[in-house]
């Protein structure tokens, strides 16, 4: 792996290690979390060597794994709630309510999904590895 400096203005020199994909280490890093699961795999076969990259690339794939699969899980529990409580006009006001909550809950995940995809790629670009709690373990058992 060869390495780089680069100066930039009056900021110190800052040293940049290329990966195996020929791309510096922290912009692979970012580019695992990219499209999910799909990039995250692609730099983790690529990557055999650099550690930084691969526990990206590895955290990509399970972070949106776990995402999927609570996608999964909530759709599965909004519809075996809405058919339970919509079957019967008495119970409508209650599967209303369950209704919009399962809605408020996966709007939640879907927008918290998002915020940790981007702040992901940014710390990744900055060259740090934030560990999300359930994700990193799964990374860490995946090298």
């Amino acid at each position: 792996m060869a390495s780089t400096t680069h100066e930039i203005d009056d900021e110190p020199a800052v040293a940049t290690v290329e990966s195996e994909s020929g791309l510096d280490e922290n912009v692979a890093g970012a580019l695992s979390y990219l499209f999910g699961f799909v990039t995250g795999l692609i730099f983790f076969l690529i990557e055999k060597e650099n550690d930084f990259v691969r526990f990206h690339a590895a955290q990509s794939m399970a972070f949106s794994g776990v995402v999927f699969v609570a996608y999964i899980a909530l759709s599965i529990v909004g519809t075996v709630m809405t058919t339970v409580l919509f079957s019967s006009t008495s119970t409508f006001f209650v599967g209303s309510i369950v209704s919009m909550v399962l809605g408020l809950v996966w709007l939640v995940l879907a927008l918290g999904g998002f915020a940790i995809w981007i702040y992901l790629m940014i710390k990744a670009y900055q060259g740090k590895t934030p560990r999300i709690p359930v994700a990193a373990g799964i990374a860490d058992k995946l090298m």
